[in-house]
Order: structure tokens, then sequence, then C-alpha cells
């Protein structure tokens, strides 16, 4: 009798573990990959084989309630809709948006009466980013006919989303053409995690991301470009992303555990880094730095 109540025990641990948690539902930069017009080595092949990376998306599951949140819309929101609704078993609870550039935003379309028709689906958003929606078409008319509903939100005000889950919208520096952006700190019972796919370079930021990631348990940062050299036919000054290289010599001095809390999401198509056991991902690696992979899971 003992022994079998250590192992329903044991299963219990293993299968009905209900703390929230969230998974990685994309990786690339706003294009995905492959990337529209790119025929370079890093893509070519991708067309065929289906085997590309979508844009960078992380869900926020409760198991306990079972509802999801997704942070961005994104132009693979079918498919990342379908993993949270189908593999995680929940109902969609809404959508916190970082920004108004193209990845981020662009998949609330599928909300609308060409597709879904969606009825009232939440929208969290900032100031800017409500009134750009609100005040422009397409985006207007998702708001007019009810197929979404825009939540306001407020920069360093913690938003409630389930019992002891909790996420809270920060202002980043960024190329704000139509609205702010933000990045989002998501706090569980056990565990937080900042998440942060856009931003220009960490010294215009008025926080300390050296003393962020001591303080977070998990942190999914801009790491759209690897190095300077990565775009020669662009003026990189024009999308001041930090290099990967740039954060690891920033966040270098951490001790290896606060390294490892680090993920770098939001990677380029032209990023080395993207490809899995590639010669960047495995110095990212010897540095005690990771990437961030399509259904990572961090518990909260």
């Amino acid at each position: 009798m003992k022994k079998f109540l250590t192992i329903f025990i044991m299963l219990g641990v293993l299968f009905s573990n209900d703390s929230p948690y969230v998974v990685v539902l994309g990786i690339a930069q706003d294009g995905g990959m492959p990337h529209a017009g790119c025929e370079k080595p890093c893509c070519e092949g991708l067309w065929t084989t289906n085997q590309g990376e979508k844009v960078s998306c992380i869900g926020i599951v409760d198991p306990r309630t079972k509802k999801s949140w997704m942070i961005d819309a994104t132009p693979d929101l079918p498919e990342q809709l379908r993993t949270l609704t189908l593999v995680h078993k929940t109902e969609l609870a809404g959508i916190f948006l970082t920004h108004a550039h193209m990845g981020h935003y662009t998949g609330l379309l599928e909300f609308g009466r060409e597709v879904m028709g969606a009825k009232n689906i939440p929208i969290f958003a900032m100031p800017k980013m409500r009134s750009f929606l609100e005040g422009n078409g397409p985006w207007n008319q998702l708001v007019e006919l009810e197929n979404i509903k825009i939540v306001s939100l407020k920069d360093g005000k913690e938003l409630k989303m389930g019992d002891q889950l909790f996420i809270e919208p920060f202002l980043v520096p960024h190329r704000d053409e139509y609205s702010e952006t933000v990045g989002y700190r998501i706090m569980g019972p056990e565990k937080s995690l900042i998440y942060v796919p856009d931003i220009d370079k960490w010294e215009k930021w008025e926080q300390n991301i050296f003393q962020i990631v001591m303080n977070i348990d998990f942190a999914l940062i801009d790491g759209t470009f690897f190095s300077q050299d990565e775009l020669p036919h662009r003026n990189m000054s024009e999308i001041p992303h930090p290099f990967i290289i740039e954060s690891i010599e920033t966040l270098f001095d951490l001790s290896t555990p606060n390294r490892n809390k680090v993920h770098f999401i939001h990677l380029n198509h032209s990023n080395p880094a993207i490809k899995r056991n590639s010669a960047a991902e495995n110095y990212i690696r010897s540095k005690r730095f990771n990437i961030a992979r399509e259904n990572n899971q961090f518990s909260l």
C-alpha cells in the first residue's frame, strides 16, 4: 500500500502540475523564415521543406483555468493559436500587443469577418497603440464589428490574469512610428519572466538590463542581429537593435546561473544563430547564454 501511495504521489507531481507557464510559439523577426524575397542559403532550402521559423510570439498558459494569452498577433497567428488551443488545451483569453510593427499586430486581421468572425477578443494595448487601432482601417473595422475589444494598459501597472498570475507592461525605446513599444514582465506563483522582443540599444533604456536579469528568473530578449556585419546592404543605424555579441558583452559579468536565464529571441533570418547547432549558436552557448526555440516552456 505504501509503495502504491508513493507511485500515486509521484504521478501526481508529474501529471497534475497546474502551475502557469510560458511557451515559445515563434522565434523569428517580423518577416519569419524563410523571409520574403530571400534566396540566399539561409532561406533557399526552406521554401520547399516547410521547416522554417515562425514569427516571435509567446503564449501564457494557465492550466487551472484552461485559459491562455498570446503576446503579439503575428502573421503566423493561425498556427500559433492552434498550438495554444489544441496542444495546450486552452481557450484564448486575450492578446497583449507590444507595438505597431508588422510582425507584432497584423495577425489581428484573422479575427475579422473575412476569417474567424470572432466576438470581442480582448486585445490589451497601450494608449498610442489603442489610438492607432481605433483610428485607422482596417483595424478600426475589427473594433466596430466587435471582433475585438481593446483593453487599455498603463506603463508599469500590473494586471491580474488569474490566481497568482500577473502581467506588467513597461516602456522600452524603439522606432515608435505608429505606437509606443513595450516589453512585459510575467509573474507567477513562484517565478517571473520578462519578454522584450524589440528594443533599441541597451544604453538608450533608462532601466539597467544587467540588474533586471539578476532579479528575474527568465529573460527572453531581443536577439534580432548577431553582429554588425550581418546586413551589408542595409544602414544598421536605421534598425538599431542590440547585437547579440553586444548583449553578451553587456551581461558577461553576470554569474553563470544568471547568464543561463537569458534566451535570445526575435532573430532575423540573416542571423546565423537562428540555425540550430550553428557556430553562432555554439558560441552563444559557450558563453552560457541561450537561443529561444519554439515549444520551449518556462514554469512560473
